[in-house]
Formats: C-alpha cells, structure tokens, sequence
C-alpha cells in the first residue's frame, strides 16, 4: 500500500481545485504538505493570503498535516525562498508538484509580449527554477519526486483552442523540462514526469464540486507519480473522469538519432510529395 509517512511535499497552486485535490491525496496518506497558493484570480492577477492558509486549515482540521504557503514564485529568487524555506523549516523537500497556473486567450493577431512573458514564467520558468532549487536537497537524500503539468490543449492538435497560443507553448516547454531532468535525475533517484489532467476547476469557471470531471479524480494518479512506487520518469500521465493513460513520444523502431530514421527515403520534393501517406504516420499506442 501506498504511503507517505516521513514525505515533505511542496503542491504549488494548491488552494483550490486540482492543487488542493493533490494536496489531500498526498496528506491522507500521510505526507506533510505544504500548501503553496499566492491567492491569484482566475487571470493570475491578484494576491489572497487567506487562500494558502484556509486551504491548509482544511487539512488539519481532518487531522492533516499541512502549512499554508502564501509566498509567490514568480522569480527564479522567488522559487528559491520557498524551497530553502521548506528544507529549513522540515528538515528536508522530496515531493514537489507544480500545478499553479491559468488560462488566458488572446489569438495571434493580438497577443502580446507581456501575455506570452507571463505563461512561460508561471507554467515553465516557475517549475524549473523550483526543481533546481530542490535538486540539491533530493539528490542528497537519494529520493525525489518532481511532476510538473502539461496539458492536452497543447499535445494534441485535435484539442487546440483559439487564443491558447502563449498556452500551448509554455505547456510543451513543461515536456521538454520533464524529458531532459528525467535523465538529469536518474542517478539520483529523482523521478521527474508530468500531468496533463482535465477537470473543472475556476478554469473552466466553475465553482464548487462539479458534476463530473472531478479534481480528486486526477489526484489518484498525481499521487501515483509522487510516490516511491513510481520508478520511471519522462512520462506525460493524461488523467480525466477517473482514468488514466500514460504516454510520451517514442522514436520509430530501429530508428538510430539522426542518420537513420528508420523512415521512408526520398530523394527530391516529388519523392516527398508522393510518399507523404506513408510520412505522415498518426501513431496510435494500445490501451489497457
């Protein structure tokens, strides 16, 4: 049986919602959380300290461990407070899920550059500079479990959005985080892999628990991945309704890097042209 007894866990974005949902998952088994959240509305404007703390009350008030964390980490020097702050205040940082986050449209004819600096810095500056921050503390101990949060609005053309361009590119740069400190940390037993959940939260615009699509319905396999039983990084877990499918991008069989792809070969434009339905190949994994 899953535990967490003995784990620190650091849930950014944790107040509400999905972050709130992973933060009692991992406290019910035992972990002590601490519950990150800078009180933000739903466009990322705005700081309410309360909603860290009267998160963080809820837990313990079900007999929970967990701290409320109302700092921001909108800096590289940000991130790194909170993390000293945890190591210092318990002794040692081994879980750290990175959900903060929101959603803002604005097409390409009127997106502008503050809008694009803003994404990236919530949805891939903040959970790499909080993974370098942790690294030291988890690579010491040998143990630690990182899962930041992409999203199928940006993996999957056939979910795309208008608007969701500033979006879909900070989610991806998530992927990319995850593939390169899945290798970074395997020496030393730090498991990196990323989320991509669907639920409705103050996103979507609701309020309350929905009637399906649930927050704790993610929180199972978010909890997985943060656990010691999750043994391989570089995973994207897709999660919604109470199912779960994991899947990354895989190169073709007998492919070697560069020079042999293990494709179709074409000489010319033309040869391209012509072995295009053999090219474009839309991969479809096996299900369980």
């Amino acid at each position: 049986m899953i535990d967490f007894n003995g784990r620190i866990a650091l849930v950014t974005g944790a107040g509400r919602g999905l972050g709130f949902a992973y933060a009692r998952a991992l406290a019910e088994r035992g972990a002590t959380v601490l519950v990150q959240d800078v009180g933000a509305d739903r466009s990322g404007s705005g700081v309410d300290r309360r909603v860290a703390e009267q998160a963080a009350q809820a837990l313990r008030d079900d007999g929970l461990s967990a701290f409320g964390v109302s700092d921001p980490i909108a800096t590289r020097d940000d991130c790194r407070y909170i993390v000293d702050a945890a190591v210092a205040g318990h002794g040692r940082l081994d879980i750290l899920i990175h959900n903060a986050g929101w959603v803002a449209y604005e097409t390409i004819e009127a997106i502008r550059e503050s809008s694009f600096d803003d994404m990236m810095t919530i949805a891939a500056k903040a959970p790499l500079w909080l993974a370098q921050a942790a690294w030291p503390a988890m690579k010491g101990n040998g143990y630690g479990r990182i899962v930041l949060t992409t999203s199928d609005r940006a993996i999957f053309p056939q979910y795309v959005q208008p608007g969701l361009i500033a979006y879909a590119a900070a989610k991806m740069a998530a992927v990319g985080i995850v593939n390169v400190l899945a290798h970074e940390g395997e020496a030393d037993g730090i498991v990196v892999n990323a989320v991509s959940p669907v639920a409705k939260t103050r996103m979507w615009g609701v309020e309350g628990e929905p009637d399906e699509l649930r927050p704790s319905e993610v929180a199972p396999g978010v909890a997985f991945l943060a656990s010691d039983a999750c043994r391989e990084g570089g995973w994207i877990l897709r999660a919604a309704n109470g199912q779960f499918h994991a899947t990354r991008a895989c190169e073709a069989e007998g492919a070697d890097g560069s020079r042999n792809l293990a494709a179709v070969r074409a000489a010319d434009v033309d040869a391209v042209a012509a072995g295009w339905p053999r090219i474009a190949v839309r991969a479809v994994e096996p299900r369980g």
